[in-house]
Formats: structure tokens, sequence, C-alpha cells
């Protein structure tokens, strides 16, 4: 009865509020003793806050009254060993998560009150201090604005020395833990996206624009941790498919980051990262491959450097990457006895790779690239230059195929390679960039690989000339004897039935042979597994198998996972294939041979 009679707390009240400022204001230290007081009052603060931005703008006009976040950054700086800036940094962050008012973000994020949260110094020598603060900062960057980003931006003289938020977070940007490097990369998405001009020429100066070269670098580390794996011996295939599984999840993370970043519409960040793929990535890739070289000065293989290019093409679809590589692709289809016969051939390739780079960038420094048809400008100075060399493959378009495959150079000499995984990654790179739908016409008329081709297309093509060629080193594949492993002759058939369809070729009478004769070892080995344990599972295997067998002959280049080429470089002995997926396999090929028959 008498608790009735007592006035009830409206917790969140404006009294209230004031009431529980003012017992934070007199915390002089916190220590072990009263950090659980300490931390109620914060607890209570952001609950507050977060109702009367909602309901009661008078209890925010208080907050900034009593100056309330100056608040927060005393009690962090007092905090000592107690352990307060995790929850610290948990309750400001759902603070800022949670209020919606421009007038309230805005004075958040003025005073310099958030810069020197971040600022702070921190331990962070183990325990979880580290998540709770990069969600802290990535909380931040999800309210900035191109209003109120300039309010955490350092300047001296009007020029911008440095954003306290990202330089912070990019401290970060190669921790171990996976969803701390997905924040990360968030904020700085989110930054890219609402930079002003300002921020752009920082992101842009040396200091600033070295992250963009470590991140290309830390993806090449990655590239070597693959070839690691597949040079390993002490691993069972199955464990080296597992390491290679997750370290080229962690490339196709970053080659999609990439891609975020070159979505953002601000040119001078476009060039910035171009530029570092290009030249730290791309271009030592091609060079290994032109200059005909099992690995490159890094120690990257071949094999490799084709999984990582087909990949990226697959990715980054749709910019001037494509035509770069497309360009760079075609110098390698010249044959060495068309260079100068003082210049090495090696020399030869190196002059020509890096010309197109040159090309690229006079390209970029006579336009303004920020004006419209400026980027279609770029490109056709670029081809212009690049298909005026490609104009001398005239002298071999049109002769006989009489050369040895030694004496072939760049790609030509790994799909004419004994090294069956070579070959096969060559024909994906060549693949894929024909395949690609923003390839520049001129470039698509040179390979010939397109799906309507006129007769100019033809006469002009690089590659089509050489197909029977090609062809026929396929069909050796499928014929040989003893036979092959079976993925070799699966992936040796997807390229050979696109070939086909490509060009509307017919088989010579050669090729027609050795197309009879992987026919009959394939159809031999069908007959044998009659007489194996699974002979009454062989019609569901026909009814189930025969619809994936189509789709997986059907599948485009574009799609086709070149993973593919990473397992037949890494199998030294492949595990022994169960009874069924065995005759899965053979069903695969014969389907092919079958339909190519009929």
């Amino acid at each position: 009865m008498w608790r009735s009679l007592w006035p009830t707390i409206d917790r969140f009240s404006l009294h209230h509020f004031r009431y529980i400022v003012n017992q934070l204001r007199e915390i002089r230290v916190v220590d072990k003793r009263n950090r659980e007081v300490v931390l109620d009052l914060l607890q209570s603060i952001v609950e507050i806050v977060t109702y009367g931005d909602r309901h009661d703008p008078a209890i925010f006009e208080c907050f900034m009254e009593f100056q309330v976040l100056a608040e927060f950054v005393r009690i962090l700086k007092i905090g000592g060993n107690s352990g307060i800036e995790a929850p610290l940094l948990q309750y400001l962050s759902i603070m800022i998560q949670n209020v919606e008012n421009e007038h309230a973000i805005y004075y958040c994020f003025s005073n310099g009150y958030i810069n020197s949260v971040i600022s702070h110094h921190y331990e962070f020598d183990g325990g979880d201090l580290i998540p709770y603060y990069v969600s802290f900062l990535r909380t931040v960057s999800g309210k900035i604005g191109r209003d109120t980003i300039c309010l955490l931006v350092k300047v001296h003289q009007d020029t911008a020395i440095s954003l306290p938020l990202y330089d912070e977070a990019l401290k970060f940007a190669n921790h171990g833990e996976k969803m701390i490097q997905i924040a990360v990369r968030a904020l700085t998405l989110n930054i890219y996206n609402v930079a002003d001009e300002m921020v752009y020429q920082f992101l842009t100066t040396p200091t600033a624009s070295a992250y963009f070269s470590s991140l290309i670098l830390n993806l090449k580390n990655k590239c070597l941790h693959v070839d690691a794996i597949i040079n390993g011996v002490k691993e069972s295939f199955h464990e080296k498919k597992r390491d290679l599984l997750s370290e080229t999840d962690r490339i196709l993370d970053d080659f999609y980051y990439l891609k975020d970043i070159l979505c953002i519409p601000e040119q001078r960040l476009n060039k910035l990262v171009t530029e570092n793929i290009v030249n730290m990535l791309i271009l030592p890739m091609l060079l290994t491959l032109l200059n005909n070289r099992l690995s490159n000065d890094t120690g990257l293989s071949a094999i490799t450097c084709l999984y990582v290019l087909c990949r990226l093409l697959q990715v980054f679809d749709g910019t001037n990457l494509v035509n770069v590589i497309g360009s760079a692709v075609l110098f390698s289809f010249m044959p060495p006895n068309v260079t100068d016969a003082a210049e090495s051939v090696v020399s030869a390739r190196l002059e020509q790779v890096n010309g197109l780079a040159v090309c690229y960038q006079e390209g970029e420094e006579m336009v303004d690239l920020q004006h419209e048809g400026a980027e279609n400008f770029m490109m056709n100075y670029v081809l212009k230059h690049s298909l005026e060399f490609t104009e001398l493959s005239s002298c071999f378009d049109s002769s006989p195929l009489e050369n040895s495959e030694n004496e072939w150079g760049g790609i030509f000499s790994c799909i004419f390679s004994r090294n069956h995984s070579l070959m096969l990654g060559s024909l994906m790179l060549l693949f894929t960039v024909a395949d690609s739908k923003d390839l520049h016409y001129q470039l698509a008329a040179k390979i010939g690989f397109s799906q309507v081709k006129t007769a100019s297309e033809m006469i002009g093509s690089t590659v089509a000339g050489h197909i029977q060629k090609i062809v026929n080193q396929l069909l050796k594949v499928l014929a040989s004897e003893p036979p092959l492993s079976v993925p070799i002759l699966l992936h040796a058939a997807w390229f050979l039935r696109k070939l086909l369809v490509f060009l509307d070729q017919k088989l010579e009478d050669n090729d027609c042979h050795l197309f009879k004769t992987s026919y009959e070892v394939s159809c031999g080995h069908l007959y044998e597994e009659f007489d194996r344990c699974w002979f009454d599972h062989i019609p569901d295997v026909l009814k189930s198998e025969w619809a994936n067998c189509k789709t997986a002959l059907e599948e485009s280049s574009q799609s086709k996972d070149p993973f593919f080429l990473l397992e037949l470089a890494s199998i030294q002995n492949p595990p022994s294939a169960t009874w069924l997926n065995r005759g899965k396999d053979i069903l695969r090929i014969f389907h092919w041979q079958a339909s190519v028959q009929r």
C-alpha cells in the first residue's frame, strides 16, 4: 500500500537524464570497484538518447548542452586497466547506429569527439577488444555522408593530412579474423562512396594510396601460397584440394572487393586501382606466359597465372582490364621468326607488353576521362597501336602450319605443350577472353571466336586460321594410349566441342581417325562396366547423368570454374575413384563423343 504512494521514476524523462549525466560527471577514476556502476550509467545514457532521438528532442538538446560525448572520452582516458574500453565502444556503436536525426549525427561527428575515441591508445594485445573497436569504426563509417565526412578529416592549410577513421581501420586490413577483414573492407567502401574532393586528394597521396599496392601484394602472396600447395609432396590429394579451395576463395574475395572499388564512379580512384592491378598483377603474369616460362621471377607458376587471369576476367567483366589482357594475349601469337633477328625473343615480348602499358597510360593522359566518350577514345587509341602490331600476323595467318611446336612462343607454346594442364589452361584463358561481352570488337575479330561471324572477321582473325592444329592437339589427348586421366579427357572434350561449335569446322581425315579411335576406346570402357558390380545401376545413371553431361558441355567459359587447372596440376597420385564416379565419368566422355558423332 505504501509503495503505491511513492512517486515513480520515468527513466526516459529529461529530469532522469540530467541526473544520470551528473552522476557520470562525478566519476573521477574508473577501477574494478566502480566499473559496473560506470557501465550502468553509460548504458542508461545510450538508452535515453536513443529514445529521445525518436520521441523527445529536448533530450538531445540536453545531451549537447552537457557535452556528454566529451564525458565518454574522459571516461575512456581514465579507464586505466579496468577493461572499460570494450563495453564503452559497444555502447557508442549502439547509440550512433540508432541515431537517425541528421542534426544529431552532425553534432556527434563535430568537435573531434569521435576522432578522439578513434585515436585513443588501446591495448589490443589479447582479449576481445579488436572486434569491438573495428565494429565501432564500421558503425561510424555507415553514418558518414558527403556533408559529414569532412568533420572527421584533419586539415592543415586547406589540405587533408589525415583521416583517422580510415588510417586506424587499415591497421587491421590483414587481420587473421575473417569478420574483421570484412568489416574493414566495408568501412573503406563506405568512405570511397561518400568522399569529397578533399578526401579523394588525401586517398590518392602516396601514403594513403600505399594501401592499394599492399592489397595487390597480399594477393600475389596468396597466389604464391597456391603454388606452394600444388607443389607440396606431403599432403594427400584431398588435403591439397581442401587447401586450394580455401586459398582460391580468399583470392576470389579480393577480386570482388577490387571490383566493388572499381564500380565507384570516381575516375581518380579507378585509375589508381587499375594501375596497381595492371602493373603489379596482370603484366607480370602475362610476361610469364608471353616469355614461355613455367614461372616468373617471383616464383609464380604459369598454371597459377592462367588460373588467376581467367578468374580475373570472369569477375572484372565490364572493365578495361578485359581489353588490356585481350591485347596482350594477341601479342603472344607472334611467332619468333617475325621479330627482328637482332633482338632476342624474350626482349621482344617485354617490349610488346610494356608498349601496351605505355599506350594505355598515354591514352589516359591525352583526354579528360570524365568527359563523355573519353573512355572509348582511350580504348581506341590503345587498340590502334596494339592492332598495328598484330597486322604483322598476316605474314603467317594465311601460310600453312608447318612449324613445329617448339617454334611457337607465348600462349601458342602453352597450347601445344606436352603439359596437359598448361595446354588446357591457355585454352581456358583464350576462351574466357573471347567470351567476354565487353571485349572490344576489333580484338574479338582478331581472335575470331564470336558466335556470329562475318567474312571480314574470319579473314582478319588471328586464331581461327590455326584452329585445325588446336583441334588436332585436343584429339590427340582424347585418343592417347594409354588413356590419360578422366578429368583431362573431360576438359579436353569440352574445349574441342566449343571450338567446333564456334567455328563450324568439319573434321579432316586424320582428325576423324583420331576421333573414331577415342570413341571406340570410350565404348570399350563403357562395355567393361557392364561386367562390374554396378551393372544394375547403369540405367539409372544414364537417366540422371545424361542431362548433367549436356549441361556441363554447354557451360560457357564465363561460368566455367578454372579451378580444375589447379586440380590437374596438383594430381600426382590421384585417388582411386569409386565405381559409381568412375562410371559417371565414362558416361560424360561417351555422351560428348556420341553428340559430336550425331
